[in-house]
């Protein structure tokens, strides 16, 4: 057959077409790629992403690092912050909420000039996981020690009510849709929480899943990723609480978040490893891929336009009395994970 210029190009838009569709169903390759050295010596606990003004928060000991989120420098800094867990965004306020777990206090910010605003008083010991949720304007303030949540009017910045959980609550999600979930550690289950109402609904049981620490969601598909000690990602009905699958992950793990576009679900470990499953259909989760990290980078944040991943750690030194381990001093640094 004769190729004429027409039949030439549509042989070449077919082929393109067939080349898109082989890769589209093809989740990304993630590698090792910016290492960045900040200063101080504290422990760290989670990043958060801005996706608004790409920036990226880093819960560092008794300050909040402010980096570009591209070149990973630091761009600025929320100090006295002591025993720092991690910060909330409420862009539609141009306010962020910091839990400050020694102080017992939730430091309220200028995301724009990062300038200190107001300090608030939780309503339990030691305030650790923090979420602001933009369907109801509210900040939920998950306080470990005191076992219970406080939640916070964003318009006013007054404290609304504290919900007892009866339980150690970890990392917490929004649906966007008037429901929170949190993983309750020590009693092996996740709460949830009409955040409406500002009250307790239920808790779930996750059997098979010791210690749940971070906590992700698919909302489109109502899936809930839970991952926990032992080794699993347990992966729930958000609407239903049945446990849909379970996956097998990394060690030491405590965080997790979930790529809408790509259907990824990304578990860190501090054993050094990042476990990605993909989410094949609402009912079937594969692993696609273990990426080696650093040992101790456990907690981590998501750009969900580039598709990045970040998570931080630091060199470990010989165990000290009273102590687990102590850190090499200079070496704290955040990773970025790429496709």
């Amino acid at each position: 057959m004769k190729l004429t210029p027409a039949i030439y190009g549509a042989a070449i838009v077919a082929s393109l077409l067939i080349t898109v569709s082989a890769n589209a169903g093809t989740p990304p390759q993630y590698h090792l790629g910016q290492e960045v050295s900040l200063p101080g010596d504290e422990f760290w606990d989670y990043l958060t992403f801005d996706g608004a003004a790409k920036r990226l928060f880093v819960a560092h000991g008794s300050l909040v690092q402010v980096l570009d989120a591209t070149s990973l420098k630091p761009i600025g800094e929320i100090p006295d912050t002591p025993g720092v867990h991690g910060v909330a965004l409420a862009n539609d306020f141009g306010s962020g909420y910091i839990s400050a777990g020694r102080s017992g206090m939730i430091i309220v910010f200028n995301l724009k000039t990062l300038a200190r605003v107001q300090e608030i008083k939780a309503t339990g010991d030691n305030p650790d996981a923090i979420l602001y949720d933009s369907f109801t304007h509210k900040v939920f303030s998950f306080n470990g020690r005191g076992r219970n949540v406080t939640v916070i009017d964003a318009k006013t910045n007054a404290v609304t009510t504290t919900i007892p959980v009866d339980a150690k609550p970890e990392a917490g999600v929004s649906d966007l849709a008037g429901h929170i979930y949190v993983n309750l550690e020590d009693k092996h289950t996740i709460a949830v929480i009409d955040a409406k109402q500002s009250k307790l609904e239920k808790a779930w049981p996750l059997d098979g899943c010791e210690e749940p620490s971070g906590l992700a969601i698919d909302r489109k598909h109502h899936r809930l990723f839970s991952v926990c000690v032992n080794k699993v990602m347990a992966v729930i009905d958000s609407k239903s609480g049945k446990m849909v699958a379970t996956v097998p992950i990394g060690g030491r793990v405590d965080g997790a978040m979930f790529d809408p576009e790509t259907q990824l679900a990304f578990a860190s470990g501090g054993d050094g490893t990042m476990t990605i499953v993909h989410e094949d259909t609402p009912n079937k989760f594969s692993v696609v891929q273990t990426v080696t990290t650093k040992l101790g980078a456990r907690t981590l944040a998501l750009d969900e336009t580039t598709h990045r991943v970040y998570t931080a750690t630091a060199k470990f030194g010989a165990p000290t009395p009273g102590k687990r381990f102590t850190l090499e001093p200079g070496s704290f640094t955040v990773l970025s994970i790429e496709p």
